[in-house]
């Protein structure tokens, strides 16, 4: 769900389910593209614009499909954060672009880089993948 603010400055409210993953924290990232097969297929972490990223451990964490990671305990998991990265309205930071966009769901937690480029700093291999879609109204 997205809420305007009379700033201008939108925040899209972002609620995750989740089930049947190991008990730990996760990282948790919208994708480029709205593919899930393989999950490879998603992309990159969704980072549009002149100065974009997607290289999960490059420009971390201030990708634009960067969220806080998910704690999942007896197998199950829910994540209610908001974000103002991106939007569901039309325009370059739209997650329904041409093609579509995806949330990751890590083997591993998001450290958030704070040493810079380092390798699996952004959680690593990808456990779940999920493709992002309007909800029914």
């Amino acid at each position: 769900m997205e809420i305007p603010y009379k700033e201008g400055v939108k925040q899209v409210i972002v609620e995750l389910a989740v089930s049947g993953l190991p008990n730990s924290q996760h990282a948790v990232h919208i994708h480029e593209t709205a593919n899930c097969d393989p999950c490879a297929a998603a992309g990159g972490h969704f980072d549009p614009g002149p100065n974009g990223n997607p290289s999960p451990d490059g420009n971390h964490p201030f990708h634009s499909g960067d969220l806080i990671n998910i704690n999942v305990d007896g197998g199950q998991g829910v994540l209610f954060t908001q974000t103002s990265r991106v939007t569901l309205a039309p325009g370059p930071l739209s997650i329904f672009d041409a093609d579509g966009s995806a949330f990751i769901i890590h083997d591993n937690p998001d450290t958030y880089c704070p040493d810079g480029e380092v390798a699996g700093c952004a959680g690593g291999g990808r456990a779940a993948c999920g493709i992002i879609v309007p909800a029914e109204e």
